[in-house]
Formats: C-alpha cells, structure tokens, sequence
C-alpha cells in the first residue's frame, strides 16, 4: 500500500502513524522522518520558506522513487507526504515513512526515499532571509547521500 500526497496542508504525524499501522500486523518494523522548517540556514535567520512544484509531475517522482526502494527492501506500506507552498520556521515539510517485516529494511528505505527525494523529485525551495528572497541551490551532500544508494 503506497500513500503519496502533494499538498498545502499540515499533516497529524499521529495520523499518519495510524494509518499506516492500521489493519497491519505483519510488519514489525514502522519507520518515519518528519522534515521541518528550520529558522537558520548557514548562519543566516530565515523568516519564511516557500516550496513549489511541478504538479502532476511531483507525485509520478514520488511514486517512482517509492517503487525502487520496494525493489530494494521488502516495504509493504510507504507513505509520503510533501508540503508547498509558503512555511514559517517550525512547520512540518515532509513526512516519509515505511513499514516492513523487519527494522533494517523499513530504515533503510526510509533514508533511501528520503535521500532520493531531495535530489530528485522536481521541488523548488526559496528561503526568505535577511538579506531577501532567494532560490536554494542543490547541495553536494544531498548529491553524495542519494549516490550511495
């Protein structure tokens, strides 16, 4: 059962727990991350942060990085949900998680879709900061984590 959703709207990261738990018994390992929005980026306050994405587009990289962590890892249940739009320092951005059988698999592919996530699903981040707005570049990090998939 795979959950992907694109949105404006917070999530209840208790819900989403719920909901991939419920009717479920064979997994016994539930894994999830929770993105938020941090009010420091290098050194520098940031007031706000606005996402955008290319719809339609977004969901179908979502699912197709979804799907490779099931050929990976025996991942019964994944959901996924990104938020856009503009969010203030403390909000909730991204939740990820995953169930499985066993712990490793449903740890690992979370950090798999996560990582893949910032790297290649088509979503854009500008920062409001002292010194204005401006556009985030893609890190070499992000570039490094995904690659060691």
């Amino acid at each position: 059962m795979i959950h992907i959703a694109v949105q404006t709207a917070d999530f209840s990261v208790q819900d989403e727990y719920d909901r991939i738990c419920a009717h479920n018994s064979a997994d016994g390992g539930v894994v999830f991350f929770v993105g938020r929005v941090r009010d420091l980026n290098e050194g520098e306050a940031v007031y706000a942060m606005t996402l955008e994405h290319y719809p339609g587009m977004t969901e179908q990289s979502l699912m197709a990085i979804v799907s490779e962590a099931q050929t990976r890892w025996p991942l019964s249940r994944v959901r996924v949900i990104h938020r856009v739009g503009q969010l203030t320092p403390g909000e909730q951005i991204v939740f990820v998680a995953t169930a499985s059988p066993h712990r490793d698999a449903a740890f690992a592919g979370a950090q798999f879709i996560m990582d893949w996530l910032k790297t290649r699903a088509p979503i854009w981040k500008k920062e409001n900061t002292e010194r204005g707005e401006h556009w985030l570049e893609a890190k070499l990090s992000d570039a490094d984590k995904a690659d060691q998939w």
